[in-house]
């Protein structure tokens, strides 16, 4: 089961608070409501089992609380905290907080830079917010030595590892991990209502002895790699 039974109460709440405030606000398209379940809470809800137990969580860009809130209604033991730099996006985020009683949820507003150096946390998440490669600017400064980035991500998610290979030097990750999760939910059930597992990417620090809360030269500027004994000896006889 996806959420706890003593919480599918809440979970309700948050569905019915989507379906109105939030598309009254723009969070969630009118088109999305008949799909609410299996788009958006089923499939958030498949991420938690890449969490580990009563660990700190940021998630950013927030939004509608997805994946942040819904992290919160299935795994009562994390400590939660939503950023999301819109203001009517906070809005709805603290409204829900309260009306669901989530006092353990923390809601910030502001951008993910504001936060490096200032705090850390076991798990960042995020869905659907950014590339890999900006993604990892965002996130990694804010992650734990021991902790890790973990992703919602979608078709396209090897292609950006691809594209994301300066960046995941730059900042000491290890090789990223491509997981599918919930594929215990999604063979429960069968036909048009067979839910689809849910695509992630999980990034650790390399060496969590060496992690610092900013990158060793400035992300602007990409430093060089260093070059294979078959390029030095090329630019020597070029430059001889």
């Amino acid at each position: 089961m996806l959420f706890p039974q003593d919480r599918i109460e809440l979970v309700e709440r948050f569905a019915a608070l989507l379906a109105t405030a939030g598309v009254e606000r723009g969070l969630i398209g009118p088109r999305e409501v008949p799909r609410l379940w299996d788009r958006h809470l089923l499939n958030c809800a498949m991420l938690a089992e890449a969490i580990p137990p009563d660990v700190t969580v940021a998630d950013l860009g927030s939004g509608a609380g997805l994946p942040g809130l819904v992290l919160a209604l299935a795994r009562p033991d994390l400590h939660l905290t939503l950023v999301e730099p819109l203001e009517r996006r906070t809005v709805f985020l603290h409204e829900a907080v309260d009306a669901l009683g989530l006092s353990e949820v923390e809601v910030l507003r502001g951008r993910a830079e504001a936060l490096h150096g200032v705090r850390e946390f076991d798990v960042v998440t995020s869905r659907a917010l950014a590339p890999l490669s900006r993604l990892l600017t965002w996130s990694m400064p804010l992650v734990a030595p021991t902790g890790v980035l973990l992703a919602m991500k979608g078709r396209s998610l090897e292609a950006e590892i691809e594209a994301a290979t300066d960046e995941l030097w730059r900042y000491g990750c290890a090789a990223p991990e491509i997981l599918e999760l919930g594929a215990a939910a999604s063979a429960v059930t069968t036909g048009a209502d067979r839910l689809s597992t849910t695509r992630a990417v999980r990034v650790a620090h390399a060496d969590p002895a060496r992690v610092a809360w900013r990158p060793a030269v400035d992300a602007k500027s990409p430093p060089r790699r260093p070059r294979s004994s078959t390029q030095r000896s090329a630019g020597r006889r070029n430059s001889g």
